[in-house]
């Protein structure tokens, strides 16, 4: 692909409004308080695509938010371009920065129509890192199907359930404690479809074969679903933050920042939803010994992994 391609940009994903609406300023918290993927995920992504000859010429990420999943796997390609719908993410993103293995910079591009890049059969390796549950996915099928090279690939993640880890100190009333908190803030009626894919591991996300109408030109027999458990690492780095990262780590949530735009007095109070998970928390590590000052909660997450390769 010439660097001198500008992406005309992605896929459907107007049903996401949420993350469309980020500032800058929005963008960077989200940076800051998401945490990157495991080296393992990434792995994979890589060996199911050089397995089956693919060559790492070039990358498109979409949806790529602040370019985490871009940079990391960005440095195997001679080629990198991030797209997202935000403008806020992209200016994050560009600020972030990235190289790719050629020291060329890593694109990033504010994505406005429906299509994928300019030009045919220009992509190797498509991915989306919890992103493609917000796609309108027949017209990512079709348009991935036209701009892939033969052989290349399409790689979708995204984590799914997440809990308490046994670890912590009074685990199973603080998982139940944040449940009831969940139930008494309706925070149910703040998931959109695409939360809900996601919570469910993608077992419904839209494949090649399962959109009406279907999308020829990838290999049904060549599809690989990778599973990550609660025990597995999926994230990279320890899941066990303080309670002030958590508070920020959970304010990027899409149903929270929703929760928060319909109960706008409450943001920032003791009645905001994040404000009572923590003092839910605290309340219940204090009543297992551990001393104010030194709250910690370990979290647990499934992930999954799909891909497929054109034929």
């Amino acid at each position: 692909m010439s660097t001198s391609t500008i992406p005309s940009t992605t896929t459907a994903m107007a049903s996401e409004k949420t993350f469309l609406a980020y500032t800058p300023s929005q963008g960077k918290v989200y940076a800051e308080a998401r945490r990157d993927y495991h080296r393992s995920v990434y792995d994979a992504v890589l060996s199911y695509h050089t397995s089956g000859g693919g060559e790492l010429d070039t990358l498109l990420d979409i949806g790529c938010g602040p370019g985490t999943a871009t940079r990391r796997l960005g440095g195997h390609f001679e080629h990198a371009i991030g797209l997202d719908a935000s403008a806020g993410m992209v200016e994050t993103a560009r600020t972030l920065g990235g190289t790719t293995a050629t020291g060329e910079k890593i694109r990033f591009e504010v994505s406005t129509s429906d299509k994928l890049v300019e030009g045919d059969c220009c992509v190797d390796v498509i991915v989306a890192a919890t992103a493609a549950h917000w796609f309108e996915m027949s017209s990512f099928w079709r348009r991935a199907a036209q701009v892939l090279r033969p052989g290349g690939s399409v790689a979708l993640w995204c984590s799914g359930e997440s809990s308490v880890h046994s670890s912590t100190p009074n685990a199973g009333a603080i998982q139940a404690a944040l449940e009831r908190i969940r139930e008494e803030e309706r925070l149910d009626d703040f998931f959109e479809e695409g939360n809900r894919l996601v919570r469910a591991g993608y077992v419904d996300l839209p494949l090649p074969w399962t959109v009406e109408p279907g999308v020829q030109g990838f290999e049904r027999a060549s599809f690989v679903r990778r599973e990550w458990g609660f025990g597995d690492e999926f994230y990279a780095g320890q899941m066990e933050v303080d309670l002030d990262t958590f508070e920020k780590v959970l304010g990027t949530a899409s149903p929270i920042t929703r929760w928060r735009e319909a109960h706008r007095d409450a943001v920032g109070s003791e009645r905001d939803i994040v404000r009572r998970y923590r003092r839910a928390i605290e309340t219940l590590l204090h009543e297992a010994g551990v001393q104010p000052g030194q709250e910690r909660v370990r979290g647990a997450v499934t992930g999954v992994l799909l891909m497929v390769r054109r034929t």
